[in-house]
């Protein structure tokens, strides 16, 4: 029984070796498949333009392939680029976004999501708009609200030409005047709800309040309205 294992082992540790390098080979050029989340690069965006438009950053993408291949590639190594140079203004749908994928030859694409985008760009405009100053609360009882002015009183919104249309002012974050009985300066942050549009510069004013005690027949007739009121 030895004799028959030993006879030619020469011979026979080569073919196991073979069959171990074939086996190796089957297995490594077995196809598989892998998925990759893959950023979309957006490049050469036309100047005094800019995506007015939600558009995805990453793309899940389904790549089949050999083993050993797909082995050497990761989530780095793979984008897909789309090219906006001479793109005019409004919406442009990109189509078969696999076609722009930088996949090593002998890698196929099995699914792709979302395998399109719609992409709106808008010349970028600025605009002047007033600040309007917003107010809460109630002043001391004697006392009254005078004049009230904002430096800057107008601020500059920049952004997408089709939403900086329906931009006619921004506000101030509510001014509290309750239970105050003197003027006061307050630099308050400016409110702004743009999707596509910013403030270019300022995001701040300064309010100055002038608070002046009521007139006595002034004082009277309110404290007359309220006993009225109470009645």
């Amino acid at each position: 029984m030895f004799k028959l294992i030993t006879e030619n082992w020469t011979l026979k540790l080569l073919s196991l070796v073979f069959a171990m390098i074939l086996w190796m080979f089957i297995m490594g050029e077995r196809r598989q498949e892998v998925g990759y989340r893959v950023p979309l690069e957006l490049q050469n965006i036309p100047a005094g333009m800019m995506i007015a438009n939600e558009v995805p950053t990453l793309v899940d993408v389904r790549v089949s392939g050999p083993r050993t291949l797909l082995m050497k590639i990761s989530d780095n190594d793979i984008s897909i680029a789309v090219d906006l140079a001479d793109l005019q203004p409004g919406l442009t749908t990109f189509k078969r976004l696999e076609e722009r994928l930088n996949l090593p030859n002998g890698l196929r694409v099995t699914r792709l999501s979302p395998s399109f985008i719609d992409l709106r760009l808008a010349r970028i405009k600025q605009k002047k708009v007033p600040v309007q100053i917003a107010l809460s609360g109630e002043p001391l009882q004697g006392y009254q609200v005078g004049r009230i002015t904002a430096t800057p009183s107008q601020v500059v919104i920049e952004g997408a030409e089709s939403e900086l249309k329906s931009v006619n002012g921004v506000t101030t974050e509510p001014v509290d005047l309750h239970g105050v009985n003197e003027g006061f300066s307050l630099i308050v942050p400016l409110l702004h709800n743009g999707t596509y549009t910013y403030f270019k510069d300022e995001k701040t004013t300064e309010i100055q309040v002038e608070i002046q005690p009521v007139a006595i027949d002034e004082e009277i007739e309110a404290t007359v309205e309220k006993s009225l009121e109470g009645e």
